[in-house]
């Protein structure tokens, strides 16, 4: 079974600095790209950052120099290092895999930034 786990979320300050974790389990195809969601309150969900198998990766504009997407060894996982964190970056921040065609997500994982 196909399933992704997302850990590191919580609440901080403004200011402060989070790293979420998703590790990919029972995933038989390739992997075309691995990145993070986020959804809040009333707002539809959003791309914050991906990462491709090759390494390259993108940023939503609002992260840009503040968030990292980096890759584990295994390349099953993936990683959000969060910077300088605002009050609008809080949310449920979800864990996305495109294995070619087929969309994966994890569970989600709360982030709360106070003011």
């Amino acid at each position: 079974q196909v399933q992704l786990v997302e850990s590191g979320g919580g609440l901080v300050q403004a200011g402060g600095s989070l790293r979420l974790s998703c590790a990919a389990s029972g995933i038989m195809l390739s992997i075309k790209s691995m990145g993070w969601y986020r959804q809040a309150p009333g707002k539809q969900r959003e791309l914050v950052a991906v990462i491709t198998s090759g390494g390259s990766a993108n940023y939503a504009d609002s992260v840009k120099g503040r968030f990292t997407i980096s890759r584990g060894n295994a390349k099953n996982t993936v990683y959000l290092q969060m910077n300088s964190l605002k009050p609008e970056d809080t949310g449920v921040y979800y864990c996305n895999a495109d294995l070619w065609g087929v969309t994966v997500w994890g569970q989600g994982t709360q982030v709360t930034v106070s003011s």
